[in-house]
């Protein structure tokens, strides 16, 4: 005789929940940490708000929504009044602080994925493989119960909440990162410089996109090595995070945090390492917040110190709950046939079914049947110095109006950005100079710009620096170089008082080919590309002064 649910379906059912299922503290904690994201991301964008985000700027909505798919969801397309675009801005940042909270979680959080995507498409030109993540990652978080703990719903709520969730939802986002960690990884066994360590090395002497800790660690390239040996092996096994739960499941989980919380420190590549780290927060489970408990427990420190301030919160949260209103539905509903009660209807019931059905259609379409190609941004990809390559990567896109794509994953892949990068626009002005009219202006001279601070100050943040990838790859057949130079053209004399009348534009690389370049600028070989050749107001456009190398 056999004992109940001791059967192989009933065990396999048992054990895909264990690997799927999300502790509600750790949805918790996501939720707070997508909130200070969003957050985050609206006052760094503001830095650049008139040069990347307004008409005047250098992406107004006309050029904006010729790169943005037919029909693309974007509040920011309805309004091209800079005053209106910086409330939007605000009421953003505002919809994160209440999701941070959790007053009405779903509703939240579906208004911050909206206008998460709404600011993407409001200019597509500074996207990385971070925002798509981060899409990707909101949209998922959607179908699941984020307001379960620690939140004001969840002090509106009666009755227990429940400790964690197993579910088509908790698979479906778990799943969207082993995927983005397993493609990446296969991306990068195609190529020796990741298999036998040497990319971090390199990469690591990139002038323009590395900062903070990297200088320091560049002196190590052994150490490096190693480092870069032990990540490519992390993400080709990265679906042991599907396959390890409970306390196995945590090695591999701090190992890949420790990983991205480098990079935060070391390379700017956008919020990519902080996305990141918020999406692996949902693979800790159960274990680890009791293990937690038990250790500051032992320590002393829980007690006195822990409690107090959860007591804090807890108290400030129930003074907000007290304020803000707890609006619930109905939780059955009566259908009338003639007059007559004909059936009644849970509510949550027929919420659940929708969500169920949308989410498994996203699934299939996402994951099982990609059919619509779309396109999305790619960085640190190697390229073939003079030539212009396709801007864009092609991915399959089955949302492509809500900016839900399931890119190829070629983070740094297959062949790594080994090529330091600055650029120089020579201006000729209505007298007769010459100037760089990119670098602030200084004498003309294709020398490097910021030599002792780093090229990559030669940006005002990192998106500028995704900015300029798009205007090297268009060249003259896009849109955004003679939007860029016909806005440095009008700037230049408004806050100077100087007339230009032609900009050249300049990519000038330098190939880091071993390791004696990584830290030896003035001996790397450099080699331009001209952009664009652009004449300001009714001026034809001419070349002039190229770089004599």
């Amino acid at each position: 005789m056999s004992v109940p649910g001791s059967s192989l379906p009933a065990r396999l059912r048992r054990g895909i929940a264990a690997r799927v299922r999300i502790d509600t503290r750790s949805l918790a904690v996501f939720r707070v940490f997508v909130g200070l994201l969003v957050i985050a991301d609206v006052l760094l964008r503001s830095r650049n708000f008139g040069f990347l985000y307004s008409e005047s700027g250098v992406v107004p909505q006309a050029l904006a929504e010729a790169r943005t798919p037919e029909h693309a969801v974007s509040v920011y397309f309805f309004t091209q009044d800079a005053t209106v675009i910086a409330a939007l801005f605000a009421l953003q940042a505002l919809v994160a602080v209440v999701l941070i909270v959790g007053y009405r979680t779903r509703i939240a959080l579906l208004l911050t994925f909206l206008g998460v995507v709404s600011l993407d498409f409001h200019n597509p030109f500074v996207l990385s493989y971070a925002d798509t993540l981060f899409r990707l990652v909101l949209f998922w978080a959607l179908f699941l119960p984020l307001g379960e703990r620690w939140s004001i719903d969840a002090i509106h709520a009666d009755g227990p909440r429940r400790e964690s969730i197993a579910s088509l939802a908790t698979a479906a986002i778990l799943f969207q990162v082993v995927v983005m960690y397993v493609v990446n990884g296969y991306h990068k066994t195609l190529e020796t410089l990741w298999t036998s360590g040497h990319a971090t090395p390199l990469i690591f002497g990139l002038d323009d996109m590395t900062f903070l800790l990297a200088g320091v660690l560049r002196q190590f390239p052994t150490a490096l090595q190693y480092g870069g040996l032990l990540w490519f092996y992390l993400l080709v096994c990265g679906w042991l995070l599907l396959v390890l739960h409970g306390r196995l499941r945590l090695p591999l989980v701090a190992l890949l945090m420790g990983g991205h919380a480098s990079f935060a420190l070391t390379v700017r590549i956008g919020a990519f390492a902080y996305v990141a780290l918020a999406a692996l927060v949902l693979f800790v489970q159960e274990p680890f917040w009791r293990d937690a408990t038990a250790v500051l427990r032992h320590l002393d420190v829980y007690d006195p110190y822990v409690s107090g301030v959860r007591g804090r919160l807890e108290r400030a949260g129930e003074r907000l709950a007290g304020v803000l209103p707890a609006v619930q539905i109905d939780g059955t509903y009566e259908v009338h046939v003639d007059g007559e009660p004909y059936r009644r209807f849970h509510a949550d019931v027929v919420t659940a079914t929708i969500y169920l059905t949308v989410l498994f259609s996203a699934i299939l379409f996402v994951f099982v049947f990609p059919g619509v190609e779309g396109l999305a941004y790619v960085d640190g990809v190697e390229e073939t110095v003079g030539e212009v390559p396709d801007p864009y990567d092609h991915v399959y896109d089955p949302f492509p109006n809500v900016g839900v794509s399931q890119p190829t994953w070629t983070v740094f892949a297959p062949t790594p950005r080994t090529t330091d990068r600055y650029y120089v626009f020579p201006a000729r002005t209505a007298d007769g100079e010459y100037l760089d009219v990119y670098n602030d202006g200084r004498e003309l001279t294709y020398d490097r710009p910021h030599e002792m601070g780093g090229l990559h100050n030669q940006y005002g943040s990192y998106r500028e620096r995704f900015y300029m990838n798009t205007i090297r790859r268009d060249g003259e057949v896009g849109g955004a170089p003679p939007q860029l130079a016909e806005y440095l053209c009008e700037t230049y004399e408004e806050e100077h008082g100087i007339e230009l009348t032609h900009i050249n534009m300049y990519a000038i690389s330098e190939p880091i080919d071993d390791w004696d370049a990584i830290d030896d600028p003035e001996n790397r070989e450099r080699r331009s590309s001209a952009i664009y050749a652009h004449g300001c107001g009714d001026h034809r456009p001419e070349e002039f002064h190229p770089p004599d190398f």
